[in-house]
């Protein structure tokens, strides 16, 4: 006798078999895409050097540790790590800070030149960032030359260059954000007596967390693996971990199982971060792309 889930009907709204099927074997595909580079990173970081250096074999033959305590050693990897907490945690509290100021006066107040503002604001991510390179390098020499303010080789230089691109995305993204809080909060903040930045920080920002809280993911991030700039702005003291990593690589030989080892462990912050702040991330991003 057939059970009452055989009988039941399926619903006219239900999504057909073929395509369920055809869902499940795309994201089980699309996941073993994704965690086949890590288990790559995992098993190799955990193999021998002469392991890793010879024919990739998918089961090691042999797990060690070691790799993870001779990435300390090989090269000065905490003083990276150091350097670039320090610069990714500034440009991302000078970029929200500012953000904040600046996507509040534009969501909130009526002036002159708004809207090229805004497009100007949103333009300046149509450029490759290489673009800027050759110029901030000459500015920062001469900054450095007539007033004495070393910004070449400095974290103070590299966290100027990273507020060039996380600040105009972070102002634009809260732009959009701060339009979509009601007004009559701002209406009821005032009859409170608060005035404008009362209201801020009282109403507004409160009602804005998601949104922040994605802006700062956002320019944490691209100051954490930020390549190009870090190679040519900093120097031996104030290299971060993304150039770092290439102190691994040395002319007779190539440490493979301790850059997998450091590539981890370098990831870690960002991906603890992510899963922390996962909700307000989505939701941020939803609603401050969409007005």
């Amino acid at each position: 006798m057939p059970s009452p889930a055989a009988r039941r009907p399926r619903s006219p709204t239900a999504a057909p078999r073929s395509f369920v099927w055809s869902r499940r074997i795309f994201l089980t595909l699309l996941t073993g895409f994704v965690l086949l580079p890590v288990y790559v990173m995992v098993s190799s970081s955990l193999k021998p050097l002469e392991d890793v250096s010879g024919k990739f074999t998918w089961i090691p033959s042999g797990l060690t540790v070691r790799p993870y305590f001779d990435i300390w050693e090989t090269v000065p990897l905490a003083d990276y790590f150091v350097n670039s907490l320090i610069v990714a945690g500034a440009a991302t509290a000078c970029s929200v800070t500012i953000a904040v100021f600046a996507a509040y006066a534009v969501s909130r107040y009526s002036f002159r030149g708004r809207r090229v503002f805004t497009v100007t604001v949103l333009s300046t991510q149509m450029f490759p960032g290489i673009l800027f390179l050759l110029p901030l390098f000459l500015l920062y020499v001469d900054i450095g030359n007539a007033t004495g303010i070393a910004l070449f080789g400095s974290r103070g230089g590299l966290i100027l260059t990273y507020l060039t691109f996380s600040l105009p995305f972070s102002i634009w993204m809260l732009i959009g954000y701060f339009d979509s809080v009601p007004r009559d909060l701002d209406e009821a903040a005032e009859v409170d007596g608060c005035g404008p930045l009362g209201a801020l920080f009282r109403v507004i920002v409160p009602a804005a967390v998601p949104g922040i809280v994605a802006v700062a993911v956002y320019a944490f991030m691209t100051a954490w693996g930020e390549v190009l700039f870090a190679s040519v702005m900093t120097d031996d003291a104030t290299r971060t971990l993304a150039v770092g990593l290439q102190g691994y690589s040395t002319q007779n030989d190539v440490y493979w199982n301790q850059i997998m080892a450091a590539s981890l462990v370098v990831s870690l912050p960002v991906v603890a971060g992510f899963l922390l702040l996962q909700r307000y991330l989505v939701t941020g991003l939803t609603a401050g792309a969409v007005k």
